[in-house]
């Protein structure tokens, strides 16, 4: 009768190291390693002052401008289309805007004083309306087209059930690439991910940074860039050639301008 014990004991302590071999790994080792610092790829000379000021040129990629839009040429809150100037913060000049516009697509001319706080009523015009809305850059050669999303729109993206949730936040000292596992680091973990170089964007340095969170997120299929109110959509325009890997190779199918609707704004309709 002692063996009995005995074999009841073995048995246990068999079992429960095979329930200890089956436990599951913590869910910190199952996380994907972190992306590496993105930093300029240049190899600046040793001692050479300029090299902080100093941004890689970028090739422009993008989409050609489509011929049948109309162009709404930017100054500040007036805008320009089809001979007729129109104050964008009235009622009046939004409803001019939109009559002329008559359900075609709306090419959007910077220039370099036109702020995204000064666009914002146009902006949401043409987002209640669902205008076909496209950004020329500024060398003129390529047009992006996109999709106008409001805080709330942006805030319900973000929630979506999909990978990535991939966007640009445009700051005063440079760009912050984020996933929805966080930032992409850049050469200073505490600054931005793509400094400002000598008081310009590195477009450059965006695309390599974008390519990699591609890379990560592959199913990802849209780009939302998030300007700071106080933004020059003409630098806005200059970014989106970013989201290109090549002239026929959009890294995403949806480039999304996250804009601020104006407080107590109410949709303009137009008679009739």
């Amino acid at each position: 009768m002692r063996a009995l014990p005995t074999l009841v004991s073995g048995l246990l302590l068999v079992l429960d190291a095979g329930c200890r071999r089956e436990e599951p790994p913590p869910l910190k080792s199952l996380a994907p390693a972190p992306l590496a610092p993105l930093r300029a790829t240049s190899a600046d000379p040793p001692g050479d002052r300029e090299a902080a000021f100093r941004v890689e040129p970028a090739p422009v990629w993008g989409d050609a401008p489509p011929p049948a839009a109309v162009r709404v040429m930017l100054a500040g809150v007036q805008v320009r289309l089809l001979g007729a100037s129109f104050p964008v913060d009235s009622d009046e000049g939004l409803k001019g805007v939109l009559a002329r516009v008559a359900r075609r697509p709306v090419l959007l001319v910077p220039d370099g004083e036109t702020y995204l706080a000064q666009l914002a009523p146009l902006l949401a015009a043409l987002d209640d309306t669902g205008a076909e809305t496209w950004l020329l850059h500024p060398g003129g050669t390529v047009a992006f087209r996109l999709r106008l999303r409001d805080a709330p729109a942006f805030d319900a993206w973000l929630h979506e059930p999909k990978p990535g949730a991939l966007r640009i936040v445009q700051r005063q000292d440079g760009l912050e690439l984020v996933s929805n596992v966080g930032k992409l680091p850049g050469g200073d973990a505490n600054g931005p991910t793509v400094p400002r170089r000598g008081g310009q964007l590195d477009v450059a340095l965006a695309r390599t940074g974008l390519v990699r969170l591609k890379g990560r997120f592959a199913e990802a299929d849209a780009l939302c860039i998030v300007p700071s109110y106080g933004t020059e959509v003409r630098e806005t325009a200059a970014l989106l050639a970013a989201a290109w890997a090549g002239p026929r190779e959009p890294l995403f199918q949806v480039l999304c301008l996250v804009y601020p609707r104006p407080a107590g704004w109410r949709p303009v309709r137009l008679p009739g």
